[in-house]
């Protein structure tokens, strides 16, 4: 997950700037892997035994996803979030799966919409990641 974590680009809307190290990575992944397991549904992503992202939701009912950029524009993202919200709709009682996404990032906003996601709200000045500070449009999908 380091190799994903640690680029920039993959990091470009994440909530947090690129990991400096490997522990800041094992920390993230911790966290994770203690998370309450009825508030979370996340999975690793690989490919071939390479790991190459992940999806799901880490705190109920927000999902959540990151690639390496090696691998955007495949598909990947669409089948593993397609994969995610049937199985969070299966296995918690949730109503909605929400997302807050940085406006800039057009490509996650039309893969949300494209599985059913539709805007709730919009906010500006949000996040504060890399010096610069980031809005927020809100989107939930219904069960």
């Amino acid at each position: 997950m380091n190799r994903v974590l640690s680029d920039p680009r993959a990091m470009r809307y994440w909530s947090t700037s690129a990991h400096s190290s490997l522990e800041e990575t094992e920390g993230w992944l911790r966290a994770m892997i203690d998370a309450p397991p009825d508030q979370s549904n996340d999975f690793i992503l690989e490919i071939g035994g390479r790991v190459v992202g992940k999806a799901g939701c880490w705190r109920l009912p927000e999902i959540g996803f990151i690639l390496h950029p090696d691998y955007w524009g495949h598909g990947l993202a669409r089948e593993a979030l397609s994969a995610v919200i049937e199985s969070t709709f299966a296995r918690f009682p949730v109503q909605e799966l929400t997302a807050d996404v940085d406006p800039r990032n057009q490509a996650c906003l039309r893969l949300l919409r494209h599985l059913g996601f539709r805007e709730t709200g919009r906010a500006g000045r949000t996040w504060f990641v890399n010096n610069e500070w980031a809005d927020s449009i809100y989107l939930a999908l219904q069960r």
